[in-house]
């Protein structure tokens, strides 16, 4: 277009973006220059290559892609990254019977981000961002929950918060409860001024907390070890972490728990109330007599490898083994029936679950020691760490 038929487009703001975002239920909102990551590349290079990242492919998958903003969007110059609060006080606690006074079922604990679905939300607030980026005449795309952008170090560039020894951001005040985002865009946006300096200082209490030993140095989480990380890779669940997931059947909050602003946190201010349809906790043996589509169906929000409902059967029955109480008539015929299933994976936590609540009798008939499937007979072999 000749330069007199040019129409000029007007730059937002970005207090009037942050205003828009804080409309549409966002609690931060910064602006970062969309320049390469160049030491967040190197830092996912060397980790891929020291194998901490334990398969992940997320953002290790092409380092060079997910440090360069550029790369979601061609000539980008700014990203208006954004955060989202999922803090929510647990849910009413189960009532300690059942119909009939039978007791409560074994249940498995849920990360708090997976309560519910917070990045539906996020991505809509983002959306608003852009679509009044968009009415001035530039491009713009929502990035979260993706793997095209490291969005914590696009938060911490855009003044959001600090990095944690956990490697989560923390945001002054008001702790790492959150989910993160960002809107890539073409428009000359000013950055925001400062970047949140390191409140951390001497604590310790993510890498001592930590259950595994998963953090193994302040701000590098080893994924291998990562209890998290763990329940969504694929094939059996690690025997050598078995005892430590204890009831955690999605995710791990520990390192969050323990962390002294999260805390801090929480004695300023009360975390607001469950929703009705948070689920901080799942019924065990309802879990595991549900067909592979309820599954799925009810837990779809969840990342479930290769969406395969074997893999939430693998978990529950972990936990089953370490929260159940042997001598429950409902327990012993859930295992029984996960003795018997198609699947030999399922069949082989089964296997340990059994074991793991001294109820081997359970075994007998099964003819495991010749099973087909060399997990089940790898599980038959192995020792147990007995409740």
């Amino acid at each position: 277009m000749p330069p007199a038929l040019r129409v000029a487009r007007r730059v937002p703001a970005p207090a009037e973006l942050a205003e828009i975002g804080r409309a549409h239920g966002l609690d931060a909102v910064g602006v970062t220059a969309a320049t390469p990551f160049a030491t967040t590349r190197r830092h996912l290079e060397h980790r891929r290559a020291a194998g901490l990242d334990g398969g992940m492919r997320f953002t290790y998958l092409r380092p060079e892609r997910s440090a360069d903003p550029t790369r979601a969007l061609p000539d980008a110059r700014a990203l208006v990254v954004a955060a989202r609060s999922y803090r929510r006080s647990l849910p009413a606690s189960a009532d300690a019977t059942a119909g009939h006074g039978a007791p409560a079922p074994p249940a498995g604990r849920v990360a708090r981000y997976a309560w519910d679905d917070h990045y539906g939300p996020l991505k809509d607030a983002l959306g608003a961002i852009a679509r009044a980026l968009k009415a001035e005449g530039w491009r713009a795309r929502v990035l979260a929950d993706d793997n095209a952008l490291v969005d914590r170090e696009a938060a911490y560039r855009a003044g959001l918060g600090w990095y944690g020894k956990n490697a989560n951001l923390l945001l002054p005040g008001e702790g790492s409860w959150f989910v993160l985002g960002a809107v890539v865009t073409d428009a000359p946006l000013e950055a925001s001024p400062d970047r949140v300096p390191d409140g951390c200082g001497a604590c310790t209490r993510c890498l001592d907390g930590c259950p595994t030993g998963a953090i193994v140095a302040p701000g590098v989480v080893d994924a291998r070890r990562c209890l998290a990380w763990l329940l969504q890779v694929e094939g059996p669940f690690p025997r050598e972490h078995r005892v430590a997931l204890g009831d955690r059947l999605y995710g791990c909050d520990d390192c969050q728990e323990v962390c002294p602003p999260n805390r801090r946190v929480d004695r300023a201010s009360p975390a607001p109330p469950a929703s009705a349809g948070d689920q901080a906790t799942v019924d065990l043996l309802d879990l595991l007599a549900a067909s592979d589509d309820e599954l799925l169906d009810r837990h779809g929000r969840w990342y479930v490898p290769r969406r395969q409902a074997r893999y939430l059967r693998r978990n529950a029955l972990v936990v089953l083994g370490n929260v159940a109480d042997p001598t429950d008539g409902r327990v012993t015929e859930a295992l029984r029936r996960a003795l018997r299933h198609d699947d030999g994976l399922v069949r082989a936590h089964a296997v340990w679950a059994a074991r793991r609540l001294g109820r081997d009798d359970l075994l007998v008939g099964h003819d495991l020691d010749d099973d087909p499937d060399p997990l089940v007979r790898a599980e038959v072999a192995a020792p147990v760490e007995r409740r």
